[in-house]
């Protein structure tokens, strides 16, 4: 069973939190959003749901996020792909079920391409694959672009809070690790969940999302209603029967 009490790997960016909980396969996996914690509504709920049905399921923070080490500042999709690659590969051998939450899509795809034979399915929800260059960089106005380029940060709110914060170093990465110029090519059912009430994704995005990705069986559901967050209990309700489904 789950321990309530983060474990820690050692990561080429510093320690790495995660929880894991044993049981049966093939392991789901979740990788958050930007900024986000394993301690989330929609993470708690998928491991809860596997504690109820004996199966494996593990979690993590990025580094720079929740438990882990680090400056949230510091981290670029690579840093973070590679916290990604070291937690699973450690902490989840065999095959798995990708759990991937917007910016976690992303890292959920790369790690996809990278090591297509351990999938046995992706489970993509508000999917934000090269949301620095094409949703965030975009929407940027010039004084705000003058700021990113002269400070290497920007803070686009009051808040304080990580989400609000953007480093140059992010964006130019980012187009390091671009994934959506050409076809996606993955060998698992592919499940994407998107709210059509997104604020943060466009719909055309993930429709375009959908027509690059090649796989055995492709399912795109559009919640009418629902927010970048889809976390409503009908959400959740949708969400665990989904990763259930491709994780029999």
């Amino acid at each position: 069973m789950e321990n309530n009490d983060p474990q820690f790997i050692e990561g080429p960016n510093g320690r790495i939190a995660y929880r894991l909980q044993e049981g049966k396969g093939p392991t789901g996996v979740w990788l958050g959003g930007y900024a986000s914690d394993m301690l989330g509504t929609k993470a708690q709920a998928l491991a809860d749901a596997a504690a109820k049905d004996g199966r494996a399921f593990l979690r993590f923070d990025y580094t720079g996020h929740g438990e882990s080490d680090g400056a949230f500042e510091e981290g670029t999709i690579s840093r973070w792909f590679a916290d990604a690659e070291t937690a699973i590969t450690q902490a989840a051998p065999g095959p798995k079920v990708l759990v991937g939450s917007s910016m976690g899509a992303w890292i959920t795809l790369l790690y996809a391409l990278r090591h297509p034979e351990e999938l046995a399915g992706l489970v993509l929800i508000a999917p934000a694959p090269d949301f620095t260059e094409k949703l965030v960089y975009p929407r940027f106005s010039s004084e705000q672009r003058t700021t990113l380029e002269a400070d290497g940060v920007l803070r686009t709110g009051t808040s304080g809070h990580p989400a609000e914060t953007y480093t140059r170093d992010l964006f130019v990465d980012g187009r390091q690790n671009l994934i959506m110029g050409e076809s996606i090519n993955l060998p698992c059912p592919v499940r994407i969940l998107h709210g059509l009430a997104d604020d943060v994704v466009p719909t055309s995005h993930v429709l375009e999302l959908t027509d690059r990705i090649e796989a055995p069986s492709l399912t795109t559901t559009l919640v009418k209603g629902g927010d970048h967050r889809l976390s409503t209990p009908e959400d959740i309700d949708r969400l665990v029967a989904t990763v259930r489904e491709l994780s029999r």
